[in-house]
């Protein structure tokens, strides 16, 4: 009595077969994942580089006095008595405030006060005194001739006209000098901004007015 023989069964292929399509596609799906992720990490990247947002939960607080130039020496008489010397005159002994504003909220709400002071040796600072303001990026204080608005209509209007930088915010909190240089005549501007130059947006601002 014969047997039947039993036919062999066809070989099918399976999900680890390396030629089977499925796994290819699974190859490919893989491959592009990896090509998009490059430009999606380098732009995060760039964004949080331009944007900051870390920055808006630190403070920088700084506390600087007032500078106290020294006064410009008397000419000596032609004795050389210096007693004789200072009675031919002195610039003023103590700073002297010239003008004054508070500051507004613009972009950030923003408190403290802004002061045009002549010191004793003919220069000028421009001094914020209990400043209270958003950190963020590229910030600098701006001595300008823009008039200060309330509201969104203020925010971008000091690179319009007359603009002088003083250089870059110190710190979002304190007190603080920034030099105006000897070049600029003070009485040729009569605001003062806190700028971020990165998105040319004003964050406060404070219309000088005379003390």
């Amino acid at each position: 009595m014969t047997q039947n023989a039993t036919p062999n069964q066809p070989q099918h292929p399976t999900q680890s077969d390396p030629e089977h399509p499925a796994k290819g596609r699974g190859g490919r799906r893989r491959r592009l994942l990896a090509v998009l992720a490059l430009p999606a990490a380098l732009l995060l990247g760039l964004g949080l580089y331009w944007f900051q947002p870390w920055k808006l939960w630190q403070d920088a607080t700084v506390h600087e006095s007032l500078p106290a130039a020294a006064p410009s020496a008397a000419a000596p008489s032609p004795t050389g008595s210096p007693a004789a010397g200072a009675a031919q005159g002195t610039a003023p002994a103590t700073p002297q405030t010239l003008a004054q504003g508070a500051l507004i909220s613009h972009e950030h709400a923003t408190t403290g006060t802004a002061k045009l002071i002549r010191l004793p040796d003919g220069s000028h600072t421009l001094r914020l005194e209990n400043l209270d303001t958003s950190n963020g990026p590229d910030l600098r204080v701006w001595l300008t001739d823009a008039p200060v608005k309330e509201g969104t209509v203020g925010w971008r209007v000091f690179d319009d006209g007359k603009y002088v930088s003083l250089g870059k915010l110190k710190g979002n909190k304190g007190d603080q000098n920034y030099a105006i240089p000897a070049d600029v005549n003070p009485s040729d501007y009569g605001s003062i901004s806190i700028w971020c130059d990165r998105f040319d947006v004003s964050f406060g601002a404070a219309a000088l007015t005379t003390a």
